[in-house]
């Protein structure tokens, strides 16, 4: 009987002697193993990309029967940069645009030719499946660097200075995407702020702002009309159309503001660009016979320089985890 349980338990201790092997086995090849983690779906998606473009005019005169200036150089460049952000039904656009130009000149000295510093922010919130409509809200801000005169028989007058002018304009709306490269904004209720914030300037009433005040706030109807296209291979075009419509100064009179750059690639480092900007402020009244009626501002420029592209990414990013997509 001794015998018989003594045999029975050695069978019973090498069976669970075996098993146990065989766990702690199969538990060494599982710790030995490499951990992968699957492909991540992106929480956030980046885009950002612009160009720079430099361009320089240089010509010099001697014994020129003809006449002009002995000396004559222009430099002009321009900046832009966008970041933009989409994701399931939420979009974030952000551009900057930047202007620079100066003329220098044997007889008329140095003098600027183009001034100005752009900040657009655009949110979106797609309102239907097929993603044309958009619940949207938009912050811009646009003013200059240096100061500006006007000239009139080759003497300058004061104009213009960083913050004088520079208008802030916060708007909600909505915003149709009928296509990828076309925006069309539309706010029935947008506050404008016109900010003069250079003294001299402020005491004449310049910009529409009140004598002796910096800044006024107008409430009143914006659209904007955004758009973008390669029109050939090396053929680029960029344009914009602001319109602003004051309800409680002249509705009528609405203020327009349109940019247009054309870029025409030559190689990969050089091209001619050409730009085109149109102002209409009911509120500037510095034309006319006496200088009291307001008149539409233009702006041409037309270089042959250096243009850079720089390049565009996407970026995904889920935690601490960032990964850089071409």
């Amino acid at each position: 009987m001794r015998k018989c349980f003594f045999l029975v338990f050695l069978n019973c201790s090498i069976t669970f002697l075996n098993a146990q092997d065989i766990v702690i086995k199969n538990l060494s090849t599982e710790t030995s193993k490499t951990v992968t983690k699957e492909a991540d779906t992106s929480k956030w998606n980046w885009k950002h990309g612009g160009l720079i473009n430099f361009t320089l005019n240089q010509g010099s005169l001697s014994n020129w029967a003809s006449g002009g200036d002995n000396f004559s150089m222009a430099i002009s460049s321009y900046f832009h940069f966008f970041y933009l952000y989409q994701k399931n039904r939420d979009c974030w656009d952000n551009s900057l645009d930047m202007n620079l130009g100066f003329v220098q000149t044997s007889s008329l000295g140095s003098r600027k030719n183009d001034d100005r510093f752009d900040y657009l922010s655009k949110y979106d919130y797609k309102m239907d499946t097929l993603g044309k409509w958009y619940l949207s809200s938009l912050f811009n801000f646009r003013s200059q660097f240096f100061d500006g005169y006007t000239y009139n028989n080759n003497a300058g007058t004061f104009a213009s200075s960083f913050l004088a002018p520079a208008y802030v304009l916060l708007s909600v709306g909505f915003d149709y995407k009928p296509q990828r490269r076309l925006s069309i904004f539309m706010s029935p209720l947008t506050s404008r702020w016109v900010i003069v914030a250079n003294n001299v300037l402020a005491k004449q009433a310049a910009y529409g702002v009140d004598t002796g005040k910096s800044f006024k706030n107008e409430i009143g109807g914006f659209a904007t009309i955004n758009y973008s296209s390669t029109l050939d291979k090396n053929i680029n075009y960029k344009g914009r159309l602001d319109l602003f419509s004051n309800y409680t100064h002249n509705p009528q009179n609405v203020d327009v503001y349109m940019t247009n750059q054309l870029s025409f690639k030559i190689n990969k480092y050089f091209s001619a660009t050409y730009s085109l900007d149109l102002i209409y402020d009911d509120d500037v009244r510095i034309f006319g016979p006496q200088g009291k009626s307001p008149g539409l501002q233009t702006k041409s420029i037309l270089g042959i320089g250096f243009l850079k592209v720089l390049n565009t990414k996407k970026r995904l990013i889920n935690g601490d985890k960032i990964r850089v997509l071409s």
